[in-house]
């Protein structure tokens, strides 16, 4: 008999209200069925670490496990080792995951995608930076994430916040739209680049970051000191569709599970 579970996973942070912001958004999911969900970390949350919500699960007698990861882009090093520690074969080729194999006694693993390039995504930054807006035919959008140096993850980042910069400027009538990480560090290069492009538009600056803290609160901030351009540091989370995003992951898996099981019956 199926009883299925998830495990949510998220970075993890030391400021109490990065984790709560999680909490509450796990918290606020709305399923078809009951079904037991814990929301684990990679690091720093002790107790609450991923093999913590393993065992959780398995102790609740958990057959088929739902692991998703809560992070902004599959180019994500985290992501990466995460998968691997569930038995999923490496991004790159010459990158072994940090984080060992977890222990998983008897449910049967699936492993989710980061969010991405999602429509839900999308929408959020738009209302965030829309009370920056005054007059979008003469703005530019400049989406910031927190990138990576390596080639392939580069290159996954780069594709994601491409595609979620395109679809927020649809949303919002912008001029234009650009992408710049923190890592490696481009974020002050590329706003210069857009500003001597079009010296008449103003640059609304958005950050792709689920939770606010250390990095939308002080890096981008310090990385673009003396430049011109608008920001409110807001992050995907508190906003609702956070939560709408993983309750679509999650009943994608479910119909998933359960067409399987009836073929096996």
């Amino acid at each position: 008999m199926v009883k299925a579970g998830v495990l949510v996973i998220s970075h993890g942070s030391r400021e109490n209200e990065w984790v709560r912001r999680i909490d509450e958004a796990v918290a606020r999911l709305q399923l078809t069925q009951p079904l037991p969900v814990v929301s684990a970390f990679l690091e720093i949350v002790e107790g609450r670490l991923i093999q913590d919500g393993v065992d959780e699960l398995e102790a609740a007698g958990v057959t088929d496990l739902y692991v998703l990861p809560l992070f902004v882009s599959s180019g994500s090093t985290h992501v990466d080792d995460i998968g691997q520690g569930f038995g999923e074969p490496r991004v790159s080729e010459i990158r072994e995951g940090e984080l060992g194999t977890f222990t998983v006694r008897r449910a049967k693993v699936e492993y989710g995608v980061p969010i991405d390039n999602d429509p839900y995504i999308a929408q959020i930054l738009y209302e965030n930076i829309r009370e920056l807006s005054v007059e979008p035919q003469q703005e530019q959008l400049l989406l910031i994430g927190h990138g990576s140096k390596e080639p392939v993850f580069h290159k996954r980042w780069r594709h994601g916040l491409s595609q979620l910069a395109e679809q927020v400027r649809e949303l919002g009538g912008f001029a234009a739209a650009q992408t710049a990480m923190l890592l490696p560090d481009q974020a002050a290069c590329v706003l210069r680049a857009m500003q001597r492009k079009h010296p008449g538009q103003a640059v609304l600056v958005a950050p792709l970051f689920l939770s606010s803290g250390y990095f939308t609160n002080h890096v981008i901030p310090k990385r673009l000191g003396g430049l011109d351009y608008r920001y409110n540091g807001e992050s995907l989370l508190p906003h609702p569709y956070v939560t709408r995003w993983m309750e679509q992951q999650i009943e994608s898996w479910l119909q998933r599970l359960y067409a399987q099981d009836e073929h096996l019956a």
